[in-house]
């Protein structure tokens, strides 16, 4: 069986690039995406939802180079099982992981673009 998830939404930070022991190059960013809608009583309701994206390899260096906070981006990966954590209010919460296979920069720091799409063709380390 196959996944696959496709998110659209903004870097709510920069991205961090690490190395596995291997020498293999792993990039982390977060994305927020955003779902508005007028509620019953005609009220603006709102309703953020973040993902922890990490791309490997040629992808993970692209990514580290072009991406940046409140970049516009498309994600396309690999939904991981969600891990629930307490939040420090004691509120119980979910993180959700993508493994990202392909990632499109939407927008250069705020402007509309089509500027890279660029997608992870090698097979991931697990």
């Amino acid at each position: 069986m196959y996944q696959k998830v496709s998110l659209i939404g903004r870097l709510g930070g920069e991205p961090e690039m690490r190395y596995t022991p291997d020498g293999t190059p792993v990039t982390s960013f977060s994305v927020a995406t955003d779902r508005q809608w007028v509620d019953t009583s005609g009220k603006r309701q709102q309703r953020t939802v973040w993902f922890r994206v990490t791309a490997w390899r040629r992808l993970a260096e692209t990514c580290n180079q072009y991406l940046a906070k409140g970049r516009l981006v498309y994600v396309e990966g690999e939904l991981a099982e969600p891990k629930p954590f307490q939040g420090r209010d004691g509120e119980w919460r979910a993180s959700l992981d993508v493994t990202a296979r392909e990632v499109r920069f939407l927008s250069t720091r705020g402007e509309q673009s089509d500027a890279e799409d660029i997608e992870d063709e090698e097979e991931l380390p697990f």
